[in-house]
C-alpha cells in the first residue's frame, strides 16, 4: 500500500466515525463524511450526498448569500446526476436537487441557466415514470410550465398543464386538483384556447360542487369559482349561462350571510387571490422571454423569485402612478379605474403574501374603487367592481356585506 492508498483509507475512516458521533453530526460534517465515502461506495453514498447539499444549501449562514446558496444545491444537481439509475429513489433524489438549483438561478436572474434546468426536471421525471420510480406522468413538469408561462409562452405551458391534469382524472372530490386545473385553465386562455379553457374551468366547478356536498370544501372556494365562471361566460358571450351561475353563487352567499361556513376552514385566501389576480391579467404587459411577468394562475409563492421581486418592487411606482392620474383633471375616468384595479388586484397580492389579515389593510381600496365606479355610471362597470368587492368581503370572512353587494351587481349585470 503505497502513502496515497493509505491517506485514502485514513479519510474513509475518519468519515465513517465522524457519521457514528454520538448525536446527529451537522450538516456541513455529513457532506464532508458523505463527500469521501461517496468516492467508495457511490451505490449508498451519493444519494445520501445529493440530499445533504440540498439541505446544507438551506443552511441559516447562506440563507442571505444567494451565490453561496446556489453553489452548494448547483453541487447537489451534479451529484445527484451520478445516482445509479437502478436506485429506486433516482428520480425524486435528482429532481429534488434541480429544484433546488433552478430556484437559486432564477434568484439571481439567470433565466437562460435557470429554464434548461427546469428542462432536465421534466425530462427526469418523464424517465423516472417510464421506468416505475414515480407514478405521475407530470412528476417534475411543474416549474417548466410556470417558467413557459412567465416568457409568454402560453400554449407550450397549457400542454405541460394538460398532461397533468390527464394524468390525474378523472377529477373526483377526493382529488386536489384545483390548482393543476386552474393553472392549466390559465395558459389555456391565454393561448386563445378560450372553449377548452371554459370547459375545462366548468368541470372544476362540478366536482367543487360534490366537495361541498360531502363537505371537504368551503362554500367560500366554490363562490370564488362561480363567480370566476361566470366572467367567463359572460366573456364567451354565453349571458343566459352567466346569469345562472350568478344566482348559485348569490344563494351559497345568502346561506354564508344566515349561518356561515358549515365547517371551520384553515387559511384559504390562496384560493381567492389567486383567481382574483387571474382576473386582472387582461390588464397586465404579454410578458416575453426579455421581459417576464407573473404566471397568473398559479399562487405568487410559485412564481420564480425574479419575478416574483420585479411585480412587488412594481407596487410602489403604480401607487404613484394612479395617484397622479387622480391629480390630472385630463385623466379619463375609464382610464383611471383600468389601472385602479390593476393597483388593487397587485395589493391583494402582495397583503395575502404577507398575513392573512386582510380587511383593514384592503377594504379602503374596494371601496375606493366601487366609488370611482360609481361616478362613471356604467353599470357593467359598476356591478363588476361591486363583485371584486363581493369576493373580498366573503375572503374576509364579511358575509352580510358580501351578499348585499353581489345581489346589487346582480341586478346590474342583468341577474
Amino acid at each position: 500500500m503505497n502513502h496515497s492508498e493509505k491517506v485514502d483509507q485514513d479519510a474513509v475512516l475518519r468519515a465513517r466515525t465522524m457519521l457514528l458521533e454520538s448525536g446527529r453530526p451537522s450538516l456541513a460534517r455529513q457532506v464532508e463524511a458523505y463527500r469521501v465515502l461517496s468516492a467508495v461506495s457511490p451505490l449508498t453514498y451519493v444519494p445520501k450526498l445529493a440530499d445533504a447539499l440540498v439541505s446544507y444549501g438551506y443552511e441559516p449562514e447562506v440563507r442571505d448569500l444567494p451565490e453561496a446558496r446556489l453553489a452548494r444545491h448547483a453541487e447537489a444537481a451534479a451529484v445527484a446526476r451520478r445516482v445509479d439509475e437502478e436506485d429506486p429513489r433516482r428520480t425524486e433524489v435528482l429532481v429534488r436537487a434541480l429544484d433546488a438549483c433552478q430556484h437559486g438561478l432564477y434568484t439571481l436572474g439567470r433565466r437562460a441557466e435557470g429554464y434548461a434546468v427546469c428542462e432536465e426536471m421534466a425530462a427526469a421525471g418523464h424517465w423516472g415514470f417510464e421506468h416505475g420510480q414515480v407514478k405521475s406522468p407530470g412528476y417534475g413538469h411543474g416549474r417548466l410550465a410556470v417558467v413557459l408561462a412567465e416568457e409568454g409562452r402560453y400554449g407550450e405551458a397549457a400542454e405541460v398543464c394538460g398532461k397533468s391534469v390527464e394524468a390525474e382524472r378523472p377529477l373526483t372530490p377526493g382529488g386536489d386538483s384545483f390548482w393543476s386545473v386552474v393553472e392549466w385553465v390559465a395558459a389555456l386562455e391565454a393561448a386563445g384556447r378560450r372553449e377548452t379553457a371554459l370547459d375545462a374551468f366548468a368541470e372544476l366547478v362540478d366536482v367543487t360542487r360534490a366537495k361541498v356536498a360531502a363537505d371537504s370544501s368551503a362554500l367560500a372556494i366554490q363562490v370564488w369559482q362561480l363567480v370566476h365562471l361566470a366572467r367567463m361566460l359572460t366573456t364567451a358571450g354565453r349571458q343566459e349561462e352567466a346569469v345562472v351561475v350568478r344566482q348559485e353563487a348569490l344563494g351559497l352567499l345568502a346561506e354564508l350571510d344566515l349561518t356561515g361556513e358549515r365547517k371551520s376552514w384553515s387559511n384559504i385566501l390562496s384560493w381567492w387571490v389567486t383567481l382574483f389576480a387571474l382576473s386582472g391579467r387582461p390588464a397586465e404587459p404579454v410578458p416575453t422571454a426579455q421581459a417576464p411577468g407573473p404566471g397568473f394562475g398559479v399562487p405568487c409563492l410559485e412564481w420564480s423569485p425574479d419575478v416574483r421581486e420585479a411585480y412587488f418592487e412594481g407596487l410602489g411606482p403604480l401607487e404613484e402612478h394612479v395617484a397622479a392620474l387622480r391629480e390630472d383633471p385630463s385623466t379619463p375616468l375609464p382610464d383611471l379605474i383600468v389601472q385602479h384595479r390593476r393597483l388593487v388586484v397587485r395589493t391583494a397580492v402582495y397583503r395575502e403574501r404577507r398575513h392573512h389579515r386582510i380587511l383593514k389593510p384592503l377594504r379602503p381600496l374596494f371601496d375606493d374603487r366601487v366609488a370611482l365606479a360609481r361616478r362613471l355610471a356604467r353599470p357593467g362597470v359598476l356591478g363588476e367592481a361591486l363583485t371584486d368587492r363581493a369576493m373580498f368581503l366573503v375572503a374576509a370572512k364579511q358575509y352580510g356585506e358580501a351578499y348585499d353587494d353581489f345581489r346589487e351587481a346582480g341586478e346590474l349585470l342583468g341577474r
